[in-house]
Order: C-alpha cells, then structure tokens, then sequence
C-alpha cells in the first residue's frame, strides 16, 4: 500500500513541473486523491462490497471532479493532470504509465452489460476534452490530441487528431513519458497547403499554355503575312 502511494507521488514529480513538495502532492493534487479514492473502491467492488465501493467513489468525485468507476482497471504509473471533468467507465482498462488531462472521458457506446468501455495500452497520453468512446484498444505509445472524439481502434505508436479522431501520424514510437502533447500535426492545414501547391502548379501550367499559345498565334501572323506578300508579289507579276 505504502510503496503504491509513493509511486503516486513520484509519478506527480516526473510529469508535473509545477510540483515543489510531497506535502503539495497529498493536499493539493485531485489526481493524487482521486487515486486514492480509486484504490479502495475498487478493492471493496472486486471484495463484492459493491454498493460501498459506489459511494466511496462517489464521494471522491465530489471531493475531486474526476469520476472513476470502481470496476475500472488501471495500472501502476497513472497520473491525472488537472482532472477536472475525467470520467473513466466501469469496463475500461488502463495500461502501466498512462497519463489524462482534464475533460477526458472513456466512456461507452452500448447499455447491454458487456465490455462497452476503451482499454488503453501502455504509455498512452490524452490530451484534454477527448472523448475516446466504446469497446476498442488505444495502442501503446499512442497519443490522442486535446478534443478529439475516437471511435474506433488506434494502433500502437499512433497520434490521433480530430471529430471523429484520425490517425495522423504512425510508427513514432517514444522514449519515456512525453508531455509536449500540444505539438500535434494539423491535418487541415495540411490539406489546405496541397491545395495551395496544386493551385501553384496549375497556375503555372496555365502561364505556360498562354506563352506557348502567344508564340503559336504570332508565328501564325507572321506567316500568313508572308502568304498575303506573297499573293500581292504574283498579282503584281
């Protein structure tokens, strides 16, 4: 129990700059509470204690703005940022070394009892508002970007982006935990300069047919200059 807490508080220092104590992290980080809230509800929910493990979770979401249901599963090395507004669905599962922002929801698509929720591989970062929703996996190493909706399978070392999410870049896989979740590519910029190339392209093939057709029509002058001169020079003979 002890040596998980002091992994909650390491996790803190690793991935928070703006940490300056231990005792900030016990008093001050909803995340840190939130795990704490987590860590005996769902001791009491998989002991069958399930209405107890409710309201304690409950409670913690009242303390702390982060609902996670005590029939979640999650690993060593979580860390909520924030964590304002998360919400994590009883049948989601969360590898080792995951990180959430505020506003991010794993929910679920169905009301049949069944797994309805995502599960997350290792090392997986969501940046804040997304919504990752249904019962598919999110790669390890993947990273969604902030306000994404994803409904549908993320392949491992993936950068997902957009409503509804698309993979945007792939195969990047990470060393260690990466905070710069804000240097994403945009995939609309992206599509808007192609167009501006094309339009270059074309713009400068259209040049290129008016000189052409330019030189066609004064070649044309000349020689049917030349036909009329010579015309006049046979009528004169």
């Amino acid at each position: 129990m002890f040596s998980r807490l002091k992994e909650d508080i390491k996790v803190v220092f690793e991935r928070d700059p703006a940490v300056r104590s231990v005792f900030e992290v016990i008093f001050c980080y909803p995340g840190f509470h939130a795990m704490l809230f987590y860590r005996l509800s769902h001791w009491l929910w998989i002991n069958q204690v399930k209405f107890l493990a409710r309201l304690i979770s409950h409670f913690g979401r009242l303390l702390t703005g982060i609902e996670i249901h005590p029939g979640a599963t999650i690993g060593r090395g979580f860390f909520i940022d924030h964590g304002m507004g998360v919400v994590i669905g009883e049948t989601a599962e969360i590898g080792d070394n995951c990180t959430l922002y505020h506003g991010v929801t794993l929910g679920g698509t169905s009301w049949a009892k069944e797994k309805r929720h995502p599960t997350l591989g290792n090392n997986v970062i969501i940046g804040s508002g997304a919504k990752i929703l249904g019962p598919f996996k999110v790669g390890d190493d993947s990273k969604i970007g902030s306000n994404s909706v994803v409904v549908k399978e993320v392949p491992a070392t993936a950068t997902v982006v957009g409503i509804p999410g698309r993979v945007v870049l792939s195969g990047e896989k990470r060393v260690g935990v990466d905070l710069e979740h804000d240097k994403l590519p945009d995939p609309v910029a992206k599509a808007v300069n192609c167009v501006f190339e094309q339009i270059h392209r074309l713009t400068e093939q259209v040049e290129e047919l008016q000189s052409e057709q330019k030189q066609l029509k004064e070649e044309l002058a000349r020689y049917e200059d030349q036909e009329k001169s010579e015309s006049l020079r046979k009528e004169a003979v």
